[in-house]
């Protein structure tokens, strides 16, 4: 995390400056050029933007595991040809990494809520429960794109439009409803679609999740983080004759 801001002015300062900067981007883009509203009682441009802000959270934590993976063996190659490593670290702290990131976006989330609500919801003790399992998820795509792109290089390119696409596939700029009811559906296969929707029931709207749904998608999440366990430690012997 600090080589990513070693020998900038600011340093880690970059860290909050980054989705503040993301955020006024989209505000302007969704909220003032387009006119978009969430469709809530009395809102304000402050509380869609807080609505906003909160989907371009989870996203940005998906997106950044999965942006990173395809190049975490790629470009530690001397940890695999000079070193005995534990290769398997590389992927848990590509998501550390981007939890602190994470943390830093709701930290922001955090003070404007206070700002506009002067109060959190009761219901806010619940967000890391809420973040678990995607958090689960993560892992699991960390550990299998890190093996992919050692043998497959242009995956990385592939995951790229895929983490752009996410942006605007997920409901982070409009809600569930706003999709014609027989799409809806498609929606929900998009992993980030349900941890977003419950993040901001918890946070925004002060609203408990939906238990079954989060038990089967963390269920799923760990099923895929054990197959990429599984797959990293099947081909990581290979790695050095790849590389």
């Amino acid at each position: 995390m600090l080589e990513r801001y070693r020998g900038s002015l600011l340093g880690l300062f970059w860290s909050f400056m980054h989705p503040l900067l993301m955020l006024i981007v989209y505000f302007f883009v969704f909220g003032v050029v387009f006119n978009r509203k969430w469709g809530v009682e009395q809102e304000s441009d402050l509380q869609f933007a807080i609505i906003l802000f909160s989907g371009l959270i989870v996203r940005e934590l998906f997106a950044e595991c999965l942006v990173r993976g395809p190049r975490l063996i790629t470009s530690n190659k001397h940890f695999v040809t000079k070193v005995v490593f534990p290769l398997e670290i590389l992927p848990i702290v590509s998501v550390c990494v981007a939890l602190f990131h994470t943390v830093v976006g709701l930290i922001i989330l955090t003070v404007a809520i206070l700002v506009t609500k002067l109060a959190l919801p009761t219901t806010a003790f619940l967000l890391p429960v809420v973040l678990f399992p995607i958090i689960v998820l993560a892992l699991g795509v960390s550990w299998f794109l890190a093996s992919l792109g050692v043998f497959l290089r242009d995956i990385s390119q592939v995951v790229g439009i895929l983490a752009t696409a996410l942006l605007f596939l997920s409901p982070i700029f409009y809600p569930v409803s706003a999709v014609p009811e027989h799409l809806q559906v498609y929606l929900y296969l998009n992993p980030l679609t349900l941890i977003i929707e419950e993040l901001r029931n918890i946070m925004v709207f002060g609203t408990l999740p939906n238990w079954q749904f989060l038990i089967v998608y963390l269920l799923l999440a760990y099923a895929f983080m054990m197959f990429g366990v599984w797959w990293f430690s099947r081909t990581r012997n290979a790695f050095a004759d790849v590389l």
